[in-house]
């Protein structure tokens, strides 16, 4: 079997065990609240992805984290969307880090309700957004 491939493993998390057998319950990851620590890391993890494949511990190594982390980040990588690959105990970006850096969280950028409405002057759909949310805060 020296000669045969293994076949990529598309990343995801199964639900842990307990003693008992029944599954816990894990937290739910979400994008709507990630921290300005957070955002930049995942940046730095999708860049780095981005330019070649790389081992548990290089990405260890050169993010500075541990690996509680980095299950973590690629737990909210998939959540956003972003598919990482793990073949041959490289992991690697199934798309380009340009495409995946566009669907990374953003921090709250703490606006206020004025400049918020400022923002949604616009006619793009990003400020169609910021007008909905608006609304609802509204109710006009």
């Amino acid at each position: 079997m020296s000669g045969a491939t293994r076949p990529k493993l598309l990343l995801s998390t199964p639900p842990r065990e307990t003693l008992m057998g029944s599954a816990r319950k894990t937290p739910v990851v979400t994008a709507s609240s990630v921290s300005l620590e957070r955002a930049a890391r995942l940046y730095r993890l999708v860049e780095y992805l981005g330019a070649g494949a790389r081992t548990r511990s290089q990405i260890l190594t050169k993010l500075k984290i541990d690996i509680r982390t980095f299950y973590r980040d690629l737990e909210l990588l998939r959540v956003c969307n972003i598919e990482v690959t793990l073949d041959s105990r490289k992991y690697a970006l199934v798309n380009a880090a340009s495409e995946a850096l566009l669907a990374l969280p953003f921090p709250d950028p703490c606006l206020t309700l004025g400049e918020a409405q400022q923002l949604a002057k616009g006619r793009s759909k990003i400020h169609q957004k910021l007008r909905d949310l608006l609304k609802q805060i509204i109710k006009k």
